[in-house]
């Protein structure tokens, strides 16, 4: 992908990532809404627009090009991991953050201080997954399909402490779903159901993000487990014939 069009795309996921719209670009412009789509495909940009669109996403002009040329991290280290889970105040405020809301949902939602939300916030920046700009305002620097580590802290804890709490339910609201298939399958027919399961969290994605244009007030927590490993019940495994077994 060549250095213009990188910035471009940039400069989209930024807009979306920060719900600002084509009217908001518009205003900073001084341009006419419509004009705003041929400007996003580079259509009549120039050091003066970059310069203009770089302060309403909360950049200079020199990291607006930076952060467009080092795309932004999918996963943290372990070590990051491990520090969120040390103080799960602070992992929820990484995981509010993530869901980009603002500090002011935050202290509406949840028993925090504004000084306590902040020093979290100043924590999380220092372990690279977010700026703390002024006012308060958050911009992420981690990716929009950004993930925990396969097997790393959070995983981990939320297997530890989580996941019992999720299954506790009766999943009986019209918005709830719980089904579980078992089946006996070929490794091709166990490929492509994987490729489907990755699928349908692919979907997830995009609707979270699509959601965030309703802002907070509109969204609602959803917890979605996909889970799929060769298996038996102990129970049926305990009655299976050991080999040479004729009795």
């Amino acid at each position: 992908m060549d250095e213009s069009r990188q910035l471009l795309n940039f400069i989209r996921t930024e807009l979306r990532a920060q719900r600002k719209t084509h009217q908001d670009l518009a205003r900073a412009l001084g341009l006419a809404a419509p004009s705003i789509k041929r400007l996003l495909q580079g259509q009549g940009m120039n050091l003066v627009r970059l310069e203009a669109i770089a302060r309403l996403l909360g950049y200079s002009l020199a990291e607006l090009t930076a952060r467009a040329a080092h795309p932004a991290p999918t996963v943290l280290g372990s070590a990051q991991e491990a520090e969120l889970v040390a103080n799960p105040t602070r992992l929820l405020v990484a995981v509010a953050a993530l869901n980009q809301l603002t500090v002011d949902d935050m202290l509406a939602r949840y028993t925090l201080s504004r000084a306590a939300c902040v020093g979290h916030l100043l924590a999380l920046e220092r372990l690279g997954i977010l700026d703390l700009l002024p006012g308060d305002r958050i911009r992420l620097r981690v990716a929009r399909e950004f993930d925990w580590l396969p097997d790393g802290p959070i995983r981990r804890y939320f297997r530890g402490h989580l996941e019992q709490d999720f299954l506790a339910s009766p999943f009986a609201g019209p918005e709830a779903l719980h089904a579980f298939s078992h089946a006996m399958l070929s490794p091709a027919a166990v490929a492509e159901l994987g490729q489907e399961l990755q699928r349908l969290r692919q979907l997830c994605a995009r609707l979270h993000a699509r959601s965030l244009a309703e802002g907070p007030t509109q969204r609602a927590g959803f917890g979605l487990l996909l889970a799929l490993r060769e298996w038996e019940p102990a129970a049926f495994a305990a009655l299976r014939r050991l080999p040479g077994d004729q009795s």
